[in-house]
C-alpha cells in the first residue's frame, strides 16, 4: 500500500498553499463584505472571479477531474494525488470554488465527462469546465425517504421528442447561486415497466434552470445560515426539455449516481480533514493567546488532552481517507466500496469533535460569526446526512462484514 504523492501533486501542494497564504485567506473578509452589500445572499462577489484567474494562471484549475480535461488546465491527478489538494482547499470556503473545484458541480461535471453526448458536453460541460456557469443535482425529495433513492417519486415520462418532468425536490445546493444555468435531475422513467428491478427504473437528465415550469419554491438555511450556494425546494410541473437532455440512456440513473457520488463522499472527507486543521490551528492559537486564572488556557490538561485527541483524530482520518483513495486508483470505486463508507462516516464526525473543541476553547467567540467555527460546523454537520447518512453507510458495511462469515470455508479434516 503506497501513500507516496507523486512529483506533480508534490509541487502543485505547495503552490497551492502558497495561493491559500497570499489569495484566499486574505479575501475571506473581502468575501463575505461583498455578499452583504450586495444585497443578494446568492450573488457572485467579484474577489472570486481575481481568485479564479489567479488559481488558473498558477495551474490550480479543475484539480479534481482525474482524466477528459487537459484542454482545460486539468493535470489529470489520481485520487491519492488529489486527496492533499483536496483537504487544503477544505481549510477554507471559498478555496474550492476559486480553483473550479466545488461541489456539486465536480460531481456533475465527472457525470458528463463519463457519460454525456457530444452535444451535451459543449453546451454544458465546457463552460462548467471554463467555470463560466455553475449547476446543481437535483436527487433529493421532501415527501419521501430519500436516503432510500428507489423512493423517488418525480416522474420522467417520454412524449415525442420531449421529456416531462412533473415532481418535487429539494435540498438542491448551489441551485440558488446567480450563476446556476443547468440542473441534472434524477427521476423516474418507464424503462423496464413497473416491475423492472428498483435500481433499473431511474433516470437521469439535463434541466435548463429557467425552463418554463421549473420553480423555486424557497431556500432551505442551515442552522439558520443562509449559504451563498442556497439549497432549494424545487417544483417541477410539466417542465419539458429535448429527449436528448437524457444523460445515456433511460434506467440508467442508479448507474451514474453510484458512478457521481463515489468521488464526491471522498472528496467531502477530504475537505473536512482540512476544516479540521483549521480548527485545530485555531484552537491551539486561541488556547496560546488567552490567559485565565493566571495563566495561559494551553497549559491546562484538558486542553492539551483536547489538543492530542484532535491530532490523534485527524491523523487517523487522514489515513483512512488516503487508503480509499488508493484502492479506488487500484482496484476501482465498487471495490473500495466498504473504505468509502466508512470514511464518509468517520470524517465528518471526526472533524465535528475537532470543531467543537476548538469553539469550546474560543468561549463565545466560537459560537459568533468573528471566527470561522460556527459556520464550519454548521457545514460539517450536514454531511453527516449528504450523500448518505451515517446509518445507510453503516448498514452497508455491517452487510459486508456479514457476508464475509456468511458462509464459512469448510474444515479440512
Amino acid at each position: 500500500m503506497e501513500f507516496e504523492f507523486s512529483e506533480t501533486c508534490q509541487e502543485l501542494r505547495e503552490r497551492l498553499l502558497s495561493f491559500m497564504d497570499e489569495h484566499v485567506y486574505p479575501a475571506e473578509a473581502v468575501y463575505h463584505e461583498q455578499l452583504v452589500s450586495s444585497g443578494d445572499p446568492h450573488s457572485h462577489p467579484p474577489v472570486m472571479e481575481e481568485l479564479k484567474a489567479t488559481a488558473r494562471d498558477l495551474g490550480l484549475w479543475n484539480l479534481f477531474l482525474p482524466h477528459g480535461g487537459e484542454e482545460f488546465g486539468a493535470p489529470g491527478l489520481s485520487n491519492l494525488d488529489y486527496a492533499p489538494l483536496a483537504e487544503i482547499m477544505g481549510r477554507s470556503h471559498i478555496a474550492s470554488e476559486a480553483c473550479n473545484c466545488a461541489a456539486p458541480d465536480t460531481g456533475n461535471m465527472e457525470v458528463l465527462t463519463l457519460f454525456g453526448s457530444p452535444e451535451q458536453k459543449e453546451r454544458w460541460l465546457r463552460p462548467l469546465l471554463e467555470g463560466e456557469i455553475r449547476s446543481a443535482f437535483a436527487m433529493t425529495e421532501p415527501d419521501v425517504a430519500s436516503s432510500d433513492a428507489t423512493n423517488i417519486e418525480l416522474r420522467i415520462e417520454r412524449d415525442g421528442d420531449e421529456y416531462v418532468l412533473d415532481g418535487r425536490k429539494w435540498w438542491i445546493s448551489g441551485s440558488l447561486r446567480e450563476r446556476c444555468r443547468i440542473l441534472i435531475v434524477m427521476g423516474k422513467t418507464g424503462a423496464g415497466g413497473s416491475q423492472s428491478s428498483p435500481f433499473k427504473q431511474q433516470s437521469m437528465i439535463l434541466v435548463p434552470k429557467d425552463t418554463p415550469g421549473v420553480t423555486i419554491v424557497r431556500n432551505l438555511p442551515v442552522f439558520g445560515y443562509i449559504d451563498q450556494e442556497g439549497h432549494a425546494e424545487i417544483l417541477f410541473e410539466d417542465v419539458r426539455v429535448p429527449a436528448s437532455n437524457l444523460i445515456s440512456e433511460e434506467g440508467h440513473g442508479f448507474l451514474i449516481a453510484q458512478a457521481r457520488l463515489g468521488p464526491g463522499r471522498i472528496h467531502h472527507c477530504m475537505r473536512s480533514i482540512g476544516a479540521a486543521e483549521r480548527a485545530l490551528e485555531l484552537m491551539c492559537a486561541r488556547a496560546a493567546s488567552r490567559v485565565a486564572f493566571g495563566e495561559p488556557v494551553a497549559h491546562r490538561a484538558n486542553i492539551q488532552d483536547w489538543i492530542a485527541e484532535s491530532r490523534i483524530d485527524i491523523e487517523m482520518a487522514r489515513l483512512l481517507t488516503l487508503k480509499a483513495a488508493w484502492l479506488m486508483d487500484t482496484v476501482g470505486n465498487s471495490h473500495a466500496r466498504t473504505e468509502i463508507s466508512a470514511i464518509k462516516v468517520a470524517a465528518p464526525n471526526i472533524a465535528l469533535r475537532v470543531i467543537d473543541r476548538a469553539i469550546q476553547v474560543h468561549g463565545g467567540g466560537g459560537v459568533s460569526d468573528d471566527f470561522p467555527l460556527a459556520m464550519m460546523y454548521a457545514h460539517l454537520r450536514t454531511l453527516r446526512i449528504a450523500d448518505g447518512p451515517d446509518e445507510v453507510h453503516k448498514r452497508s458495511i455491517a452487510r459486508h462484514e456479514l457476508r464475509r462469515v456468511a458462509a464459512p470455508e469448510p474444515v479440512a479434516h
